[in-house]
């Protein structure tokens, strides 16, 4: 099967992109190289193509019922023009799709979703809408953009018709953008940096990568590809999906407690959350700076006395601080978790010490 190309699929091939297979589609992986293009963004801005990221429109009456009972997150405190992160859920507490939410209208969300899951959230919403609000898949409609790093903002007013350089964080508002009408832009991102994400009507957006680059070039803009976008969200600690959570995984394990609202009232997985969190959680998702060597998802965690404790879910050299970084789950049980424990990891038949951190790796300056 041939595979899907975005709207900037040949600006790609004119900035030497390294192109491969993702979820499906043709997709830079990097341009000038990973180091580069990480540093441009924590340093100034760079531009990412996210258009293989999926869009679910969520409306009519009964819309707010809806995603009240989909996601873990209070979808009720949202107010129109602003946005929210939340975890897709199954009835078994896990983890079908992390996602961002964009309340556009009193009953009018955008709900983007990760490439990998595209067919399957829609097809998970759709099965359990028991409100009957309208469910619409407008992958298609849609091209994405992602201009991040502290001079974003700076980029992107000077393509907008209208003032966002103050805008809130996770606000979205309707703008004509770099010469296309009907564009949303967003506050929001997933490197741990400020910068807009620029959803696009697809049949227009092409020439905007250009006009992007063009606007930024006084800041020093640089195309970036999915692998400094995995160093720099994976040093933000942001979780991937497929990678850190799961079906299988709950959001409390996952460290997303601060998104899951149990006192809500009822939503799909809420009773088993319950009761994971009276019973205790079996693991949890810690962060480690790993010694010596850089740990890769599946790698084993072992305490002190040698026993399996967990697994890595991802791991990296960190461009930014220089040290390897790692996430992983491991028993929750006797401290294992704790910020400070030294733990161990098998890297290929190789041991490094590993030590449990608190929140993000790196957080901007500014």
């Amino acid at each position: 099967m041939a595979l899907r190309r975005t709207p900037f699929f040949h600006a790609h091939e004119r900035s030497g992109a390294k192109l491969v297979d993702f979820a499906g589609w043709e997709m830079p992986v990097s341009y000038k190289g990973t180091m580069a293009e990480h540093r441009q963004v924590r340093e100034s801005v760079g531009l990412f193509d996210v258009s293989h990221m999926g869009e679910i429109r969520v409306a009519g009456p009964n819309a707010l019922a809806c995603l009240q009972y989909l996601v873990s997150n209070d979808v009720s405190t949202v107010p129109v023009g602003q946005s929210q992160y939340a975890a897709l859920m199954n009835r078994d507490g896990g983890i079908v799709d992390d996602l961002f939410l964009y309340r556009l209208a009193k009953e009018d969300w955008l709900v983007c979703v990760n490439a990998a899951n595209r067919d399957k959230d829609l097809a998970y919403m759709e099965a359990n809408n028991p409100h009957n609000a309208t469910i619409v898949d407008e992958g298609d409609a849609w091209a994405q953009l992602a201009i991040q790093g502290r001079n974003g903002p700076k980029v992107v007013q000077m393509l907008a018709d209208r003032s966002v350089i103050n805008m809130e964080r996770g606000a979205i508002v309707k703008a004509s953008f770099a010469g296309v009408q009907g564009c949303l832009l967003a506050r929001t991102g997933y490197t741990g940096e400020d910068g807009f994400e620029i959803f696009i009507p697809a049949a227009d957006a092409a020439p905007t990568w250009e006009r992007i680059m063009g606007a930024g070039a006084q800041w020093g803009i640089v195309p970036v590809g999915l692998a400094a976008r995995d160093t720099l969200r994976l040093e933000a600690r942001n979780v991937l999906y497929g990678n850190d959570i799961d079906d299988t995984t709950s959001p409390l394990e996952a460290g997303l407690g601060w998104v899951t609202k149990l006192g809500k009232g009822d939503f799909l997985g809420r009773d088993a959350l319950v009761l994971q969190k009276e019973q205790g959680l079996p693991f949890r998702l810690v962060g480690l700076v790993v010694d010596k060597r850089i740990a890769r998802q599946g790698n084993i965690i072992l305490n002190a006395a040698g026993d399996a404790v967990g697994h890595v879910t991802s791991g990296t050299r960190s461009p930014s601080l220089g040290t390897n970084i790692a996430l992983g789950y491991v028993k929750a049980e006797k401290g294992n978790a704790k910020p400070g424990n030294v733990l161990t990891v098998d890297v290929r038949g190789k041991q490094a010490s590993a030590t449990v951190v608190k929140g993000p790796f790196y957080e901007k300056p500014y």
